[in-house]
């Protein structure tokens, strides 16, 4: 038996929301080197499309699909036509998400709103519209993108975390409600990373040092590195792995 095979996505089709930069573009072209075709998302039409062309100029079979994943209307729609004009997704990595930095008391609401939205109900929305054609044909993968914050709080984050929180936990949820259905449903949460969205951080060397203090292995996390965890949540190697959390931090949650 090869134990590499089980690790191949040749001839599955793969859905990575929010992925015309950061994680959502490493994890995708991960997915694309392990065999996968792959849709990316976004909403910006110009960000995607240059997305799009570095994927294939990588050898990737991609096409972009711009819709709002907040919008129940719009991912219906979306889905719908990539079922219908693409193919069935075999793969669905829900990794659209946002950030707002405030201190609690003065956050604002319509803030808090959009963070749990982009971060919580896209999750809903998206993983409730491709999973009922998942369910059909009785196999499926789903990927949520969770984070340290699934289980720790930071400072000026407080509703990010919820969301995060919040994500962990659809997650485990999927799982229970999904599995006896043959889809597996899993996240992947990640530690401190190098990404546009920690662009602030990662130019403030005090907070670069702490970073570095706290994880045991003293560097921040480049965004390729995620792509082995998502392969294998993605793949028939994981057939039995449900309902899981994975940590990507380089030690982080294992030390105090």
């Amino acid at each position: 038996m090869n134990s590499l095979s089980l690790f191949s996505l040749t001839g599955r089709r793969a859905l990575v929301t929010g992925s015309s930069r950061g994680i959502g573009f490493a994890i995708a072209a991960a997915l694309a080197g392990a065999g996968a075709e792959i849709i990316i998302n976004g909403r910006d039409e110009v960000a995607l499309g240059e997305a799009a062309s570095k994927l294939a100029a990588d050898g990737a079979k991609v096409r972009a699909a711009a819709f709002d994943v907040t919008s129940e209307d719009s991912v219906a729609s979306a889905i719908g036509w990539v079922e219908n004009d693409i193919g069935p997704i075999d793969i669905l990595v829900n990794n659209a998400g946002m950030q707002f930095r405030a201190q609690l008391e003065d956050f604002p609401a319509d803030k808090f709103n959009q963070v749990m939205a982009t971060n919580v109900t896209s999750a809903f929305l998206v993983g409730k519209a491709v999973a009922k054609g998942m369910i059909g044909r009785r196999n499926g993968k789903i990927i949520n993108i969770c984070s340290l914050m699934s289980t720790f709080s930071r400072n000026s984050i407080a509703p990010y975390a919820a969301s995060k929180a919040a994500i962990a936990n659809l997650t485990r949820g999927m799982a229970t409600d999904w599995a006896r259905h043959g889809l597996n449903v899993n996240g992947i949460a990640p530690g401190y990373f190098k990404t546009e969205l920690n662009a602030a951080l990662i130019a403030n060397a005090e907070f670069t040092a702490w970073v570095e203090k706290r994880t045991p292995m003293g560097r921040w996390g480049e965004t390729p590195e995620l792509g082995g965890a998502a392969v294998f949540l993605a793949s028939e190697a994981s057939s039995f792995v449900n309902g899981h959390i994975l940590y990507v931090d380089g030690a982080l949650t294992a030390t105090i």
